[in-house]
């Protein structure tokens, strides 16, 4: 084998590898943030475990009834979790490599949370109802696709006048993608959570259904109570403080693979005080 042979033979090996890592990676990644898969995977992981222990401890009988299971569980559960396989594989189709928040720089990240706290702060204070989306990883295209496109700069001014009372728009969604507004009055699937308090309404269950399917982070505020609630990695932070809610955005939008290149938390605190 010529040295050039063996560059080429190392270049195949090491892409071989790289292509593989890079699916898995991806996988992974929209398994961690689909709720409904991530149990499912916990679920398989736990048969393999019990079945594991019963070899060992020789439990013939359970050992048995898991075989069974093993051997037509991936056909049970292509069939029983159809929906939520046919979701997870939509979704990696919608992953993006780069979202928009992760190009956004400091100061312009600092000033779309404040926008939008502002904005917040106003229907609190108003009772004003309001869902505001903001897209990360996973693409919300399909979403925006059927809504009203609006493809403005994110203001607070323009966010409380969407959801103002008798607006045709303000009982739908706004999503933002980077800093920019991109449609109003979207339409999410609702949670059905059975731990979902009931009193909670369409809002707060449109809000927790987005996260739970993407990534994405879902500011409400009610209608009834003027509560702030955030939505995020499928769990819903309810009746937060307005101080609460800004500092968990600022977390979340922060791209933390650059976060010690960039600018610390006490940084990003001194920019908000000085934009205020």
């Amino acid at each position: 084998m010529t040295l050039l042979d063996t560059i080429f033979w190392f270049l195949r090996k090491g892409m071989d590898i790289a292509i593989v890592w890079v699916m898995f990676y991806y996988i992974l990644k929209n398994f961690k943030n689909n709720v409904r898969m991530s149990l499912l995977i916990k679920g398989v992981l736990m048969i393999v475990v019990i079945k594991f222990i019963s070899d060992i401890a020789k439990l013939t009988t359970v050992g048995w009834i898991l075989e069974y299971v093993i051997e037509w569980g991936p056909l049970a559960l292509i069939i029983i979790f159809q929906p939520e396989i046919r979701g997870a594989l939509e979704q990696l189709g919608r992953s993006q490599l780069l979202g928009r928040h992760k190009t956004l720089t400091v100061d312009e990240r600092e000033k779309m949370v404040y926008e939008i706290v502002q904005a917040v702060d106003y229907c609190r204070k108003a009772r004003i109802g309001a869902l505001i989306v903001i897209e990360r990883d996973v693409s919300l295209s399909d979403y925006i696709d059927k809504a009203k496109g609006l493809y403005a700069d994110l203001t607070n001014e323009l966010l409380v006048s969407i959801f103002f009372p008798n607006n045709p728009l303000h009982d739908g969604a706004v999503i933002i993608q980077g800093n920019r507004i991109s449609c109003a009055g979207a339409v999410f699937p609702t949670s059905n959570n059975i731990k979902l308090n009931k009193r909670l309404g369409t809002r707060h269950r449109a809000a927790l259904g987005i996260a739970e399917e993407t990534d994405a982070i879902s500011i409400v505020v009610s209608e009834e109570t003027g509560r702030i609630s955030i939505a995020v990695k499928g769990e819903l932070f309810y009746n937060l403080s307005l101080d609460d809610a800004r500092m968990m955005l600022i977390d979340e939008l922060r791209p933390k693979s650059i976060d010690e290149a960039q600018v610390d938390a006490d940084e990003e605190e001194e920019i908000y005080e000085e934009n205020n």
